[in-house]
Formats: C-alpha cells, structure tokens, sequence
C-alpha cells in the first residue's frame, strides 16, 4: 500500500488499555463516530468514510473520516476526507452520503446543514483530495411536500441513468423515500416517492435508504427514526416507484443503524452498519471514544422471503486459538465449560434442540457467575435473546434484555455464529437473523464461555471457538 499522509490527531497511539474497546472492529483513533459513508472498492482497495467529531465523544461539528483496507478487515486511518466549510451549503455539517464512480471520477454526494440540501465532491486517485461543487446539486426539498428530513443520499446506475434516493418523513404520513433522476449527478429531476411507510405511525422518519439490485429481486433497507431499527424490503424497481413483496428487520438489536451497501469486484453485496454505544453520552466523554463499525456482512437472497446476512469470509484471517467440540451432552441445568478465556472471540454453534425448553450460550462470565451475558434460544416460544441482567455488576449501562422472533423448519438445526469484541456482540443465526447488542462487564476476569440447557437434556452437535487477534 502507498504511503499516505497522516495527521497528527491519526497517528496518536489509540486507547489500548480501555477493556471495553473493540480490537477487531474497526473505529478511529478517539473520538466520535456514527453512519458509515461513501463505501466503495476503488482500484482494489476498499474505502471506508464515515460520520466523525474530530473534537470530542459527542454527535456535533459533523466530518467525514476516512480509511482504507486491502482485505476488508485491517484498515488504515486517512486524513479526514470533507469538513464543513464556512459560509458554505455544508457549513453546518457534513452529513450522511455516498461515493461513486463517475465515469473513472470519484464522486461524493451528501447531505449539508443547515438547511438541509444535497451536495457534491469530486476527487482523484487516491481518494484523500476532494474539491466541493460550491453551491449544491439540489438546493431544497420538492415543494408539494410537507417534510421533517431530507437527507442521506444514496446513488446508483440503473437503465443508464443515474438515480437519487433520499431519507425522509411526511408530516402526518410517516417515513417515505424520495427518488431524483440525472444524466450527470449535476443536474438532478424530482420523480416522487420511491416508497412511502404505510404502517400508520406518522411520527416515524426514514434515514439512510439503500436500494440495489440482488439476485431477481430489488432490496431497500430504511433506518427508522426515532425507534433507531433497520428494515428491509424485497420487491421490484420499475424506475419510478419500489413495489414491495417482503417487509422484515434487518437486525433486532437495538444498537445497529445507518447501514449502507457496496458491491465488491467479487460481485458481492456487502453491508457495514454503524453500532453505538449502550451506556451515558458522560461515559462515552470520559472514555474518549465512541461508535464502532459492524464487521463487513454479505447479502443474498434466501428461500421463504428472507434476505441472508453471513459475515464477510475475510474475517477468517484473524482466527488463531481454536476450540472444537462434536457431539456434547448438555444436561438441564448443568453448565458446559468450554476451555477458553477470552473477550476477543468467534464462536459457530450447531445445535439440535431435542427435548431442551432452552438452549444457549454464556459470554463474559465472572469465575463465580456475578458477571456473565447469556445468549438463549427459547424452543417453545422460537425467540433469540441476549440477556444482559447480570452482564454489568455496577448496573449503570444498558441491560436489558433483546428479544427476536426465530422459528426453525421442522427438523432444522439452530445454528449461532457469533462475534463478541470486547464490548460488542453481533449475533448471525441460521444465516438469516441478526442480532447486535452491547456490554460493558466491570471485571478482569469476566472471561469464561459455557454453554448450557434448561428443560431437558440436549446434545450440541459441534462447538467451534476461536480467539481473535487484532486488527491494529
């Protein structure tokens, strides 16, 4: 990789000692972070912008921070990539957008404010110098509609054309996209709403839409405000309008949002979700950090309507101590210790739930139990849950617990695969749910991982475990 320049506020040693900072997801140095921005694989590399406070553990003073990775998982940090500039459409914040490749132009698109209008950049090679268009490519909202937001643009190529989507939410109506037409990403023609919410909440907003192509079929992903989940939908694309077919979730956890989609030179569909922190703005202040990035998640179609969410295979490379279990007797009530320490870890679980009312798995588990995350499949009431109750012994994070509704096919396996980083967990199950969720354990030696059944004894068909290294 060529050498790039590095700024001071880059170079400085990240914040190693914190135990509740990720080692193997990627986040700046300090500071804050929220929505990933402008992903794209230019000339072999794959670069990451994203939503970033130079200044403080806080959502303010909004810049686009950058890096770059040859692999998708070992990154290196850039020069802040856009600022706001004074007196300019972006001068109140550069927010939310996207990157493109403008006939072997790198272009940026986004959101300034205030007010809010959309913007645009062009850069070279390198992808580190970008000249802003000065005034911008559309300066206002159509005016037929009665808005709260307009924000976060996402543009593609379809049909020859480029097109615009854009975030928003229609007072007394709900959320909606709006969709924008142009020949050269300059001059830009309002078509209408892409899709409008039909769920009957007029107070919920869209943010950060994501249409693209996938298999047969056209996919929009939404983050809807203020709930702050992400949904999805299956459906096709005409030109003018999205047609739905499948409406779901795209992740039950309450900690994952603002995604946005690229496709590699592999022909894969990748995603990369912002995940943000379950514990007070204070904390996120004293601790000099806040907000990581998801691991990088493949998308496919799945029989039964459902869009699949594997991570990305690259993530292999980190693996390095490694525990195999095959064909384990569970009994009700009895723990499973597996021999392994660690809160860098990826765990791939195969069970078959035979006559167990609950099957699960305990993280970050205290020698006596104080401490510990469980990660529970209830058989009857087919749910996934993260129980956090005992997963702080001080009590002053988020510790509820995370519900999601998962109802396996007759004779179908329950199958976890699980990525626990520190203070995150992403949990992929049966290749079709997620689930993201947040812990903060106060103890050196909330370490252990167990399994475990309730109801009845079970067999856990095969158990593999290994400890992560560190992308730094």
């Amino acid at each position: 990789m060529n050498q790039r320049p590095q700024p001071d506020a880059i170079r400085a040693e990240p914040l190693r000692q914190d135990p509740h900072r990720p080692q193997y997801h990627f986040l700046p140095s300090s500071n804050w972070m929220n929505d990933p921005n402008g992903l794209i694989q230019w000339k072999g590399e794959y670069h990451l912008f994203y939503q970033h406070n130079p200044n403080g553990a806080f959502h303010a003073d909004m810049h686009w921070g950058h890096a770059v990775s040859k692999d998708l998982v070992h990154w290196e940090h850039l020069p802040i990539a856009l600022a706001p500039t004074p007196g300019g459409p972006d001068k109140g914040g550069v927010y939310s957008g996207c990157a493109v490749d403008n006939n072997g132009v790198p272009t940026l698109i986004y959101t300034g404010v205030f007010p809010e209008v959309q913007c645009l950049a062009v850069g070279i090679d390198d992808l580190v110098s970008w000249k802003k268009r000065a005034d911008p490519v559309i300066a206002a909202p159509p005016p037929d509609l009665d808005l709260f937001g307009f924000r976060d643009p996402c543009v593609f190529r379809d049909g020859g054309s480029w097109y615009m989507a854009l975030g928003a939410g229609i007072k007394r109506v709900g959320g909606a996209v709006l969709l924008y037409k142009s020949p050269d990403l300059h001059e830009w023609e309002y078509i209408g709403p892409l899709l409008v919410d039909d769920s009957g909440l007029p107070n919920k907003g869209w943010e950060c839409p994501a249409p693209f192509p996938l298999g047969d079929k056209w996919v929009l992903i939404v983050s809807v405000t203020p709930r702050a989940n992400v949904d999805y939908f299956i459906g096709t694309f005409d030109g003018r309008r999205f047609h739905p077919e499948v409406h779901r979730r795209l992740d039950y956890g309450r900690y994952f949002y603002a995604p946005q989609t690229f496709l590699d030179d592999q022909g894969r569909r990748v995603l990369i979700g912002w995940i943000w922190e379950g514990r007070s703005e204070q904390k996120d202040i004293e601790a000099g950090w806040s907000g990581i990035q998801s691991v990088p998640r493949v998308l496919t179609l799945r029989p039964g309507g459902y869009l699949g969410v594997e991570p990305a295979r690259e993530l292999q490379q980190l693996r390095r101590t490694y525990y195999y279990g095959e064909d384990l007797s569970l009994a009700t009530g009895v723990p499973y210790q597996v021999d392994i320490q660690s809160n860098q870890l990826e765990i791939l679980l195969a069970w078959q739930p035979d006559a167990a009312a609950e099957i699960g798995l305990i993280l970050a588990q205290s020698p006596q139990g104080e401490e510990q995350t469980k990660i529970v499949f209830n058989c009857e009431r087919g749910q996934l849950c993260v129980d956090r109750r005992l997963s702080n012994a001080v009590g002053d994070v988020d510790f509820d617990t995370q519900i999601a509704p998962l109802t396996l096919g007759e004779g179908e396996p329950l199958k976890l695969h699980v990525f626990f980083d520190h203070s995150v967990i992403e949990i992929f199950a049966n290749d079709r749910l997620c689930l993201t969720s947040r812990i903060y354990p106060t103890r050196d030696d909330s370490l252990r991982v167990s399994f475990f059944a309730h109801g009845g004894d079970t067999r856990l068909r095969t158990a593999e475990i290994w400890e992560l290294q560190s992308i730094w």
